[in-house]
């Protein structure tokens, strides 16, 4: 066993939740007792495991006591995020998952970072999905535009696209997302809610440049095969967290594109009691429907709806970066009046 720390608090804590995790837990906690820095601790939550993940990971306890294990009854990822939280002793909560590989300098980096950094609340690093043989070209395409969000500028403008940080490569001060109420399960995914409730908060994040993980892509990992990270749930996040900020004193939104994602994002609008004023198109044999009960109108007519909200619906980079141009000419304001959704 390692010299006993116990006697000091750790700069960084890492949550590590892990149910049924036996298959790749032994390798990512491995990741962790290679990084460079050393003062720091991994918070094990075992999550009701019923495999050998209790023994790995009790194993790791008495190997190295920079290596704590929590075990709770199976309550899900939120639940057993939640209480590693609690658990935390470090200034700075991190945060992996047990298919994930942590390369050494990654803790460090990010804690340079957020030690000369005061204007951050936390980052993350830029991901590689593994194995890449598994990569689907939308898995690719979001590592790619994730790992692009490494100023602030760029977080705020995409902030209602996609979740801008990879979660088990978030790096944060532990009382800011205490004093957040840390994880919520609202049916949609917790660390996207977690970034948008900080962002409303006036708090900065962002991605170092330089890929200091490997994000596990096994095919039963729940951002695959739970509801909660459908396509759906991500859009019912955006239209909640719009309303409450963005939205706020507003009539109502009209929405930039009435292809299959603005028609998507008008219904989610609408079930959340907003009312959609109106679509925006380019495409002529569309103006001058009604969808949804509201109007197809052209670019020209988008400041006759009044004290609305312009959303961009448009799932792809390049159609998004074009609709926020036309906005600009019509004179909306980007983060003002207008924002870009998916």
């Amino acid at each position: 066993m390692t010299m006993s720390r116990r006697g000091r608090l750790p700069r960084v804590s890492v949550v590590l939740p892990v149910h049924n995790g036996e298959a790749t837990l032994p390798t990512a906690l491995a990741s962790l007792a290679a990084q460079t820095m050393r003062d720091f601790e991994v918070v094990i939550v075992d999550d009701g495991s019923r495999d050998a993940t209790p023994r790995i990971a009790r194993a790791w306890q008495w190997r190295d006591d920079r290596f704590r294990v929590v075990r709770t009854a199976h309550g899900g990822i939120v639940s057993a995020l939640q209480r590693g939280l609690a658990e935390v002793r470090g200034a700075y909560m991190a945060r992996m998952d047990a298919d994930d590989v942590s390369h050494p300098g990654r803790l460090s980096a990010q804690l340079e970072l957020l030690e000369r950094r005061a204007d951050l609340a936390g980052c993350g690093t830029g991901v590689r999905y593994v194995p890449e043989s598994d990569v689907t070209p939308r898995s690719a395409e979001y590592a790619a535009w994730v790992n692009s969000m490494t100023n602030w500028g760029t977080v705020a403008a995409n902030i209602f696209v996609e979740c801008p940080l990879a979660h088990p490569t978030f790096m944060f001060r532990t009382r800011t997302l205490t004093s957040a109420g840390g994880y919520r399960d609202r049916g949609w995914p917790e660390d996207y809610d977690l970034l948008l409730r900080l962002w409303r908060q006036g708090l900065r994040f962002v991605a170092l440049p330089r890929i200091l993980l490997d994000w596990g892509n096994r095919e039963g990992r729940l951002s695959r095969t739970h509801p909660a990270y459908s396509l759906d749930a991500f859009r019912a996040c955006r239209v909640h967290h719009v309303r409450r900020s963005l939205l706020e004193g507003r009539i109502g939104v009209v929405v930039w594109g009435a292809g299959p994602t603005g028609k998507r994002l008008a219904r989610e609008f609408q079930r959340q009691e907003v009312a959609v004023k109106g679509f925006i198109e380019v495409d002529p044999r569309k103006i001058g429907q009604l969808i949804h009960g509201a109007p197809v109108r052209d670019a020209g007519a988008a400041r006759e709806f009044g004290d609305v909200l312009h959303v961009g619906a448009v799932a792809r980079g390049k159609g998004r970066a074009a609709v926020a141009a036309e906005a600009g000419k019509a004179g909306l304001v980007y983060g003002a009046n207008f924002v870009s959704m998916a």
